[in-house]
């Protein structure tokens, strides 16, 4: 990375880079930010992983994440950071226009921060009203329910159909301009948030021309929690609860993508007992992920029949994890350090009788549904998303890998026992709403490849380390990626080196996921809508954190 920079130096020349950190880390000033980013992106660096916003006390600042779409031998990730001391107008240039996704990234950093990204095309809140008095994430939020009541009136549609975005004038001064989301002669479909088929309380303000879907403009929120903020008060093991808790349906990897980040910042070492117990628990969440998210699809496109399949099959999962874990749902089996316990004397019996019982039960489901040709009429030819696209939205996890970007985590940043299995990254380059229904039951067959690997290999020992009674982080920034259901699930924790982290952000691979509805649904017709909906099986709690 030192190539990388005294490129960086040559665009910013004030750039102060970080001594001994996980990735290539440069703080550099506001002006010299979109000089920085161009140039990253010219070098390949297309991948915009996270943005996060921070508060420093002193000043405001955003933290970006960013990689290749092709990174070569390993994972290669360069961390940019910027802020402004102005904390009455905080204002930080855009750079919407360079990685898409930032459209919604900037947006969360403004909804929680307060702070003005300049140029940004759309600078509306993202989970909060648009009436939302102060910015929770902020250091000095002081909670009053007498500033922020409960509603109890639905909101005047003006109200969220005005669009501000901010300019500086020649005195550097910001200037404000506000646009109509919509015109009047415009045909409007609200479609959610209690709508059935929206897998969550999603709303979808649809602009349709007869038939024809012209936008989608997506509104979160109905389920934020504050989850991030919660952390900040509480103790790295307390935190772990609330991961499994984001995407409920495969929460376990969301818990191992914490427990990885806690353990790599404390110097813990898992025994190699917990790592193979790990990965068959993260690819059994897999499995039953992905039957949930296929039988979903197909209960949207009127197959109840192959709904009931899935939900069957998955129940067998669920099954397995009750016997040794305790949990269906939400399992809470990883703890820092290893798994709460060992596994059940049935447990290597089941999972062996249980990989035969899929494989057999894939070749059903091709025969009830892949094969039918009303339905495979439906979802050929229809939601298409280039890699071009996929890469610019974040669209990462099967979604993207049925565009042809190859990003599969346990390839690109091995972890747990995946470097001792081998095991295919499906790939499709059509990009459509087929591909994505294909790519699910096809990794389905990998995952249980990777678990047929080692289900008699699990080592003797320990399946637990020996972990402080109060887990302190040093002080630093820490990130770790992996692979969930969904896509690439990140954890970033900022410490002072309390018991309580002063910072911490989920990066979520469903907002990506429903950010590519517009692009891929626009001139579709609208009763395709739900299925082009349920083949990016999106999670909305993972999306409102």
């Amino acid at each position: 990375m030192d190539n990388m920079q005294k490129y960086i130096q040559t665009l910013a020349p004030k750039a102060q880079f970080e001594e001994g950190g996980q990735y290539l880390t440069t703080t550099i000033e506001p002006d010299a930010l979109r000089k920085v980013a161009t140039g990253l992106k010219e070098k390949g660096f297309d991948y915009l992983m996270c943005l996060t916003g921070m508060d420093y006390k002193e000043s405001l600042g955003v933290i970006y994440h960013i990689s290749s779409s092709n990174p070569k031998e390993k994972e290669t990730v360069i961390v940019l950071k910027t802020s402004t001391t102005n904390r009455e107008e905080p204002a930080i240039p855009t750079v919407s226009d360079i990685w898409e996704i930032a459209t919604y990234y900037e947006r969360e950093a403004y909804d929680f921060y307060g702070i003005i990204f300049v140029n940004h095309p759309d600078m509306r809140r993202l989970f909060l009203r648009e009436d939302w008095v102060g910015f929770p994430f902020r250091k000095d939020y002081v909670v009053n329910d007498e500033i922020n009541p409960v509603p109890t009136k639905v909101p005047d549609p003006d109200d969220y159909e005005a669009v501000p975005s901010y300019s500086l004038n020649k005195e550097g001064k910001l200037v404000k301009k506000t646009k109509s989301l919509f015109e009047n002669k415009d045909y409007i479909v609200n479609i959610g948030p209690q709508h059935p088929s929206t897998h969550g309380v999603l709303h979808l303000r649809t602009k349709l021309e007869g038939e024809i879907i012209k936008h989608i403009d997506p509104h979160f929120g109905y389920i934020h929690r504050g989850i991030e903020k919660m952390c900040e008060s509480m103790t790295y093991p307390q935190m772990l609860y609330l991961t499994e808790r984001l995407d409920y349906l495969c929460g376990t990897m969301n818990r191992h993508g914490l427990c990885m980040c806690i353990e790599k910042a404390a110097g813990i070492e898992v025994p190699a007992r917990a790592q193979y117990i790990r990965t068959i628990f993260d690819e059994l969440t897999r499995i039953a992920s992905h039957l949930i998210g296929w039988a979903c699809m197909c209960n949207d496109m009127g197959s109840i029949t192959a709904f009931i399949y899935g939900m069957r099959d998955r129940e067998k999962i669920m099954d397995i994890y009750e016997e040794t874990a305790g949990g269906r749902l939400m399992v809470n089996y990883y703890v820092v350090g290893g798994v709460a316990q060992d596994i059940h004397p049935n447990f290597v019996n089941r999972v062996k009788e249980f990989i035969p019982y899929m494989r057999k039960m894939i070749e059903e489901y091709h025969t009830l549904f892949t094969h039918n040709p009303i339905a495979a009429g439906r979802m050929k030819d229809c939601g298409f998303l280039t890699k071009e696209q996929a890469v610019a939205l974040g669209v990462t996890g099967p979604s993207g890998r049925a565009s042809g970007w190859s990003c599969d985590v346990r390839k690109i940043a091995p972890y747990a026992a995946y470097d001792k299995v081998k095991f295919d990254e499906m790939l499709h380059q059509g990009g459509g709403t087929f591909d994505r229904y294909m790519i699910r039951l096809e990794e389905i067959e990998q995952s249980l490849r990777i678990i047929e690997q080692l289900i008699d290999n699990i080592p003797e020992g320990d399946c637990r380390a020996k972990v402080p009674a109060i887990i302190k982080l040093p002080a630093g920034e820490y990130y770790q990626r992996v692979e969930n259901a969904r896509g690439d699930f990140g954890v970033y924790i900022n410490s002072t080196g309390d018991k309580n982290p002063y910072r911490v952000k989920f990066r979520s691979p469903c907002l990506s996921l429903v950010t590519a509805l517009d692009p891929m649904c626009t001139e579709q017709k609208i009763a395709d809508l739900i299925m082009i909906s349920g083949s990016l099986d999106y999670v909305i709690p993972c999306i409102d954190r």
